[in-house]
């Protein structure tokens, strides 16, 4: 298809090539701390939603998986006693809600995740609108795009980190720092608007704009550790997977645990290749831009 985000980021993620650091490399620290915690990776579940069909109980299922790798946990739509069950797994979970039409349910929702333990909750804003010209309806559930005030309104409710998804400009990385937000997801929603610029190619600005007041994370297309090495070394703190691991929750909790370890695996290797000895380390010089 012509215009297809998720083929254009694929394109724009091949052409970036490594040169490679040997001499006083060592074997890295993966090791992630997010808003008080520590993780043993910084490759993190994506925010999603209704994978019924792939396993049994596969939403909580993958929770698990992502606990047992010392991984962050995120999710997207779903019931409150959905919720309720992931979080019971002890899985460090970040609460991804939609832009209700209805504000109501949007702070209901924020309160429910919160007083039953997710570890940061937030809004995806990019599913507010259809292709064809219409507001959002997911579910029977009506959507409405969101204002900076409504925005800092939820925030504030909060009463956690609250994190804003969808962000794909520097305009609205400025926007989610004027309210306060602890960290916004880069990313075009797999493809949601035809022709989105690839989150890497954005990435290095909104990093220079607002690196130093929140967390940022991306998302859409991370395949391997190496494409999380370099979504890092451009100016991402973590990065959010996927569709990757769909075929490794076919096996259940293990099946994600494995594919974390194996994307976190890729990512040391690629990182003691480049010289980096930490998460810290990680920067931009390391990476070459081949024309596309």
């Amino acid at each position: 298809m012509r215009g297809d985000s998720n083929q254009i980021t694929r394109d724009y993620f091949d052409s970036l090539l490594l040169e490679t650091r040997y001499i006083d490399a060592i074997l890295p620290n993966t090791e992630y701390k997010l808003f008080g915690e520590t993780f043993a990776t910084p490759i993190m579940t994506a925010a999603l939603s209704h994978l019924h069909n792939i396993c049994d109980n596969a939403m909580v299922e993958i929770a698990k998986g992502a606990k047992d790798a010392g991984a962050v946990h995120w999710v997207g739509m779903g019931e409150p006693e959905e919720l309720e069950a992931i979080l019971a797994t002890g899985a460090q979970t970040i609460k991804i809600i939609k832009p209700y039409a209805d504000n109501e349910e949007i702070l209901y929702r924020i309160k429910h995740a919160v007083n039953h333990g997710a570890f940061a909750v937030g809004m995806d804003i990019d599913h507010a609108f259809t292709g064809n010209g219409r507001y959002d309806c997911i579910h029977g559930l009506h959507m409405r795009p969101k204002t900076q005030t409504e925005l800092a309104s939820f925030v504030q409710a909060a009463d956690a980190p609250f994190i804003i998804k969808g962000v794909l400009s520097v305009s609205d990385a400025l926007k989610c720092a004027e309210i306060g937000v602890a960290g916004i997801v880069v990313s075009h929603h797999h493809s949601i608007m035809p022709y989105s610029i690839p989150p890497l190619q954005v990435l290095p600005d909104i990093v220079d704009a607002v690196g130093d007041q929140m967390e940022i994370f991306v998302d859409c297309g991370i395949e391997s550790g190496i494409d999380a090495f370099k979504a890092m070394a451009l100016g991402a703190r973590a990065v959010c997977v996927g569709r990757d691991l769909m075929g490794p929750l076919e096996g259940g909790a293990a099946g994600v645990t494995n594919r974390i370890l194996e994307l976190t695996g890729e990512l040391k290797s690629t990182m003691a290749r480049t010289g980096m000895r930490s998460l810290d380390d990680m920067e931009p010089s390391v990476i070459w831009h081949r024309p596309i």
